[in-house]
């Protein structure tokens, strides 16, 4: 099993490096504006940086971004309309208006809590709540509880909770261009798979850790970004393999903790972005 799963080591290590000594988490978390200057990314999602970011507005055609107070909120433009293209057309397809979450700082850099990614500008939560939803004010957006839509121990959605709409949901979303990957609890990929096994957006669609109540929405890097680092892409097919069996053994339950040994630092260019006035 684990010479079938060495690109589950590889994502391990790229969606989850260790923080840099330098310029610590405390540092990006403090900023409250964009660095000026051209749009720019530097580094990958796990250990970099973005020149030039913009906010999401709180409000929008089919969507309400929550936890505002956190100032995580900006991206790449391209992440900003991957969320009003998915706003919209859920809109259009009947759903309820959707929560968004974090996205990332103004900046861009480690976060101080919450997420070894989401650096680069090129991520964002939207939530899995479909229940229907007034306008809500800002300030009490900020306490808003999330549900998870998986069984106790994993193996699946929550039939009572997790509906076809959800699926369409995730499928808009693996769907939108320049799409790297839609990460969601393994439970969520397994139903998807007894479902829509064969279907060419499960390919997009990966198991990851939590994402139980919310999924994570990952871009590709956009052209014109000479500095942005991808991940590999997914493997090819729709993942209802061996593979997504493997995220209810005891060694998937137990991941191993980060070892001794350098940790990496974020690439040189992303000290003045950090300080650029």
């Amino acid at each position: 099993m684990r010479a079938k799963l060495g690109w589950a080591g590889l994502l391990l290590a790229l969606l989850v490096p260790r923080l840099p000594a330098a310029q610590p988490a405390s540092a990006w978390g403090a900023v409250q504006g964009p660095a000026p200057g051209p749009l720019r990314i530097v580094g990958s999602t796990g250990l970099g940086c973005i020149q030039g970011a913009e906010a999401l507005p709180p409000d929008g055609p089919g969507y309400q971004a929550v936890r505002l107070s956190r100032n995580r909120n900006w991206g790449h433009p391209a992440t900003i309309r991957a969320v009003q293209t998915l706003a919209a057309g859920a809109r259009r397809a009947g759903l309820p208006d959707l929560w968004i979450g974090d996205m990332g700082q103004p900046r861009g850099g480690p976060l101080t809590y919450g997420h070894a990614s989401h650096q680069a500008g090129l991520d964002v939560d939207v939530w899995l709540d479909l229940s229907p939803k007034p306008r809500v004010p800002v300030a009490a957006r900020e306490s808003i509880p999330e549900t998870s839509l998986v069984l106790p121990d994993q193996s699946a959605v929550d039939p009572r909770l997790f509906t076809e709409a959800h699926a369409r949901l995730i499928r808009m979303a693996a769907e939108l261009p320049g799409i790297d990957r839609v990460l969601v609890n393994h439970g969520i990929k397994r139903s998807l798979c007894a479902a829509h096994a064969g279907e060419p957006w499960l390919r997009f669609v990966r198991p990851w850790r939590g994402h139980d109540s919310h999924m994570h929405i990952r871009l590709r890097c956009p052209p014109g970004s000479p500095e942005c680092t991808d991940l590999p892409p997914p493997p090819a097919g729709d993942g209802c393999d061996a593979t997504l069996a493997w995220w209810l053994t005891p060694e998937a339950r137990q991941p191993p903790r980060g070892g001794g040994g350098t940790p990496p630092r974020l690439p040189a260019a992303c000290a003045g972005i950090l300080s650029a006035r």
